[in-house]
């Protein structure tokens, strides 16, 4: 059975705090899994999550502030010595590319898997598999930022009670698949488009085109909410989001399942969980929404 759900692996911003880790998120795609910003800590947030190092195909850094990326190190490191017996690909900034470099030759090692990079330097799409696309969209923060997402393709639904209305069974339910027709039956007619998942990781940014590109129509939607609505000013000079306007994003794109995450170390008191979800409701955003801690699981929503 194919899996689709978010693993949160750390869910503070700039520093880690008694109970959040530096940044972390594990998409697990049907067969794939997808690492979104190692922060540091991110190879022992995997061990306590029941994340192996063979569960990943792909990392994708979003900006090399070290909140985001400072784990890549011992993770590459990981990669190879539990010699992971498929290829791994990094997608992050092609700007940064000194910092990829130094971060994945910190210490001595024996490279034993073929590390792929990529990196990224314009929108649009990056990879194309059978089960998804993925694509980049350039954010707005002090350094170069990009949002990844995913997106399935769209597929055909044959509707079986049609199907059977028409008399059409066995190999000739195939046959106007191929053909778009069968004795004057119009594909159309006995068929629907099932609209493929998405997904989306914004990450540090401000309000821009690419935060609503990333968005739109988006089935799982992880974002930062870096600080509450009081500290709009503080958000916008440092480049993030406050927990209302991720909502408002979310509420505009029709996001279905919303997860805010990269909480400011000035929010650690015990009420201050709620105090986001508040926000974020009365930002107007209805939906599912996961105010994201360390560890949660979060399943994609199940289609339409």
């Amino acid at each position: 059975m194919s899996v689709r759900e978010l693993v949160v692996l750390g869910t503070a911003s700039q520093v880690p705090t008694r109970h959040r880790n530096h940044n972390g998120y594990l998409l697990r795609w049907d067969g794939e899994g997808i690492l979104f910003d190692p922060g540091e800590g991110t190879q022992r947030q995997m061990l306590r999550a029941g994340v192996a190092a063979h569960d990943l195909n792909r990392i994708c850094v979003t900006h090399f502030h070290g909140d985001h990326s400072l784990g890549l190190a011992g993770v590459i490191q990981r990669i190879n010595l539990d010699r992971v017996p498929h290829p791994v690909t990094a997608h992050y900034p092609r700007s940064g590319q000194r910092f990829f470099d130094r971060l994945r030759y910190a210490t001595a090692y024996r490279e034993t898997v073929g590390l792929t990079e990529a990196p990224v330097d314009t929108d649009g799409p990056l990879a194309t598999t059978p089960s998804y696309t993925l694509e980049a969209y350039g954010l707005s923060h002090p350094v170069e930022s990009y949002g990844y997402r995913l997106v399935e393709p769209d597929r055909l639904r044959m509707l079986p009670d049609r199907l059977a209305a028409h008399g059409i069974a066995g190999p000739d339910v195939g046959r106007i698949q191929r053909e778009g027709s069968l004795g004057g039956v119009e594909l159309a007619e006995v068929s629907e488009t099932r609209r493929g998942q998405r997904f989306a990781f914004v990450m540090d940014t401000r309000l821009c085109p690419g935060v609503h590109a990333l968005a739109d129509g988006c089935d799982l939607l992880v974002i930062e909410s870096t600080f509450l609505d009081e500290d709009v000013t503080l958000a916008e000079e440092h480049g993030h989001l406050t927990a209302g306007q991720a909502a408002t994003v979310a509420r505009d794109a029709g996001v279905r399942h919303l997860v805010l995450t990269h909480f400011s170390q000035r929010y650690s008191g015990p009420s201050s969980p709620a105090e986001f979800e508040r926000q974020a409701r009365a930002a107007g955003f209805a939906g599912e929404l996961t105010v994201a801690r360390d560890l949660d699981r979060v399943p994609l929503p199940k289609r339409r």
